[in-house]
């Protein structure tokens, strides 16, 4: 195969770090190529200077053997290099079609003047057939914000395909996937990559990037240091070059559940959450699995006072307690870890100081009104080191760490109140392995301190080695509770449970 889009000797500095040292990349043509590393690696960095949002430090580019320039990402999709951002960037209330020819819209006629008119019809059409292409069952005149997480995944394909693209960036594509629309996700690359275009993968999840790839690059530090063909690829191999040591991905901490800690009774939220029962103790984990849609950050949401029950009765030891509120439900010891960390968890143009003492303000200011800057640095950065949090000062921007720096500034800030009861949703999201690993460390340790943790997580794997108890949801409500200390839970049984295939009644 012939080289396609060849990066030679790129860096790229920011101020306080080299995110990218003299880093190689090559992606040759029709091929599918994995990029993997822990996050602050430099994978994110590369895709950028690549696609033209930022501009390399030093280094050249070349693009089927001649030498380019990018200057801006419009620019590098003119010349056939497509992204697609973990966090996808759709129009909710435009059409799928208005989605993908934005800002290079069909017109009637030869050339685009101020006078051109657009071609709705021919722009329908074409976005109809690439949907019908990739197997795609809706219509491209529907509303973005209709449309499933898997449907829009679907809408920045078809988009990036308006432009005949030679190359094809897609990170994290599979975060919000079940497996079935991850399945449904690897033919549609494998398509591609029949048709001639190369796509660079970029994810965490290592079973993916083995099943999926041709190759593999592996960054660490900002530099490329391994590079494996598809008959070496190995889990511990692969590991061990992203993180330079042997990863426990599961810690055998032991927990001793003691007296009830948290008690739910029929709590019913519109049609999404059904008298939903259970209860959780001291030192317990209890995971929360299901398909999407399922019910269970609803349940988070109503514990946290997100959402105002409809019905239903909370207890915390012992007492009846009204949440109507996130503060409510702060004054009652409950802390919740978002799915969302960038839109819901933090304010990102802030400090790592700033967010991280957020929640805790009020007992850190003087007379509850003035900021103690004193008290401030002092508990975020004694959070930061706890943490581990990569970051030169508490005073950085939270938009400016990586992925995983800013999942452990989210965990800090809300650590930080001390909580009785702590709500992971999706903690370990887009997470590299290291930070993964620190990530189920701190859930088993919380639990064993005496403190009640709730687990929800669309992977199986972290589900079923984290949870003293695994309750499964369906349609709004808790289709089966397992103990999985008396014996270990099998993903078939939970898959079993979570399609709906049989009622218990609790």
């Amino acid at each position: 195969m012939q080289e396609l889009l060849v990066a030679k000797k790129v860096t790229k500095r920011f101020p306080g770090v080299i995110a990218l040292d003299g880093v190689d990349f090559e992606v040759q043509e029709g091929e599918i190529l994995s990029l993997i590393g822990e996050n602050g690696a430099g994978k994110s960095t590369l895709i950028k200077v690549l696609s033209g949002v930022y501009k390399k430090d030093a280094g050249e580019i070349f693009l089927s053997g001649e030498k380019i320039e990018f200057h801006s990402p419009a620019d590098a999709f003119k010349k056939g290099i497509s992204v697609i951002h973990q966090e996808l960037n759709l129009c909710d209330n435009m059409t799928v079609a208005e989605n993908m020819f934005l800002a290079h819209e069909m017109i009637k006629g030869k050339s685009y003047s101020l006078t051109s008119v657009v071609n709705d019809q021919s722009m329908y059409d074409r976005s109809q057939e690439l949907l019908e292409m990739i197997g795609a069952r809706f219509s491209s005149r529907m509303l973005v914000r209709d449309l499933s997480t898997a449907q829009r995944q679907l809408v920045e394909i078809c988009k990036a395909l308006t432009r005949s693209p030679k190359v094809i960036f897609m990170d994290e594509p599979t975060s919000s996937l079940t497996l079935e629309e991850t399945k449904k996700l690897f033919e549609i690359i494998k398509m591609l990559k029949d048709r001639g275009i190369s796509v660079v993968f970029v994810s965490h999840k290592i079973n993916e990037v083995m099943e999926i790839s041709d190759r593999i690059i592996v960054m660490r530090d900002g530099k490329r240091v391994g590079t494996l063909f598809k008959d070496e690829f190995n889990e511990d191999s692969i590991i061990q070059l992203m993180v330079g040591r042997n990863i426990e991905y599961f810690p055998h901490l032991e927990t001793n559940p003691k007296e009830i800690l948290l008690e739910v009774r029929n709590l019913s939220w519109k049609n999404k959450v059904r008298n939903v029962s259970f209860y959780l103790r001291r030192g317990e984990v209890i995971g929360f699995a299901g398909l999407i849609g399922a019910g269970r950050t609803e349940t988070a949401y109503l514990l946290f006072g997100i959402n105002k029950k409809d019905s239903g009765e909370i207890y915390i030891n012992g007492e009846r307690v009204e949440i109507n509120s996130p503060k409510d439900a702060i004054e009652q010891g409950i802390a919740l870890i978002p799915e969302d960390r960038k839109l819901q968890g933090l304010i990102l143009r802030m400090t790592v100081k700033d967010n991280i003492c957020l929640p805790v303000l009020e007992k850190i200011s003087r007379f509850r009104f003035i900021l103690n800057e004193a008290k401030q640095i002092q508990v975020s950065e004694s959070l930061v080191q706890k943490f581990s949090v990569k970051t030169p000062s508490v005073n950085q921007i939270v938009e400016n760490l990586s992925g995983g720096n800013q999942q452990k500034v989210v965990l800090s800030k809300w650590l930080a109140t001390d909580p009785e009861i702590i709500i992971f949703d999706e903690p370990t999201r887009g997470i590299d392995v290291a930070t993964k690993a620190e990530i189920h460390r701190m859930i088993r340790e919380i639990a064993a301190r005496g403190k009640g943790v709730i687990l929800i997580s669309s992977e199986l794997p972290e589900i079923l080695n984290l949870s003293d108890r695994i309750i499964v949801m369906w349609e709004g409500q808790i289709n089966a509770v397992l103990d999985n200390r008396e014996k270990k839970v099998t993903q078939e049984e939970v898959m079993y449970y979570a399609s709906g295939k049989k009622i218990i009644k609790n």
